[in-house]
């Protein structure tokens, strides 16, 4: 009985240091992440869900760390053969709207100018300001496979 409940209670511990959430308003975001840098990369990126549980639209207008010289919205997209990779000026959040930014689809926070490597294991804050629900402060894990080339360059 005892062994039970001591697993219990480290897989309830696991799953907390890994499910990070953060609520500003009725907008509510889930698991910050960003991917390792690759050696003599100067651009990062970080991946989050948006997720709007109110009634009324909402938007991301920027969002910002000390871990880079500059932090932009960036939507990338297929234009015929070629990914285009364009600064947004932010993120609509509609009323029950789920945004999923994932790598190589859809919207990233862009990391211009990095100040130090990112890698797995690391921490490092994120503020994102919205339109109504205001500034959030949310802490982005590096984790998974080294960023493509793509963000390398860009």
């Amino acid at each position: 009985m005892k062994f039970r409940f001591a697993l219990a209670f480290v897989a309830a511990l696991a799953l907390q240091a890994h499910a990070h959430e953060y609520q500003a308003g009725d907008v509510h975001v889930e698991h910050p992440t960003a991917r390792p840098s690759l050696p003599g990369q100067k651009n990062g990126a970080a991946y989050l869900t948006l997720e709007n549980k109110g009634t009324q639209a909402d938007r991301l207008l920027s969002a910002s760390s000390t871990v880079a010289q500059s932090v932009q919205i960036h939507s990338m997209k297929m234009e015929g053969d070629v990914m285009k990779m364009r600064e947004a000026d932010g993120i609509s959040l509609a009323p029950a709207a789920k945004v999923a930014m994932q790598p190589g689809d859809g919207y990233h926070i862009m990391l211009l100018g990095l100040k130090k490597p990112l890698k797995i294991g690391d921490k490092f804050p994120l503020t994102l300001i919205f339109e109504k629900a205001g500034k959030l402060d949310v802490s982005v894990w590096v984790e998974g496979k080294a960023a493509s080339a793509t963000h390398a360059h860009h």
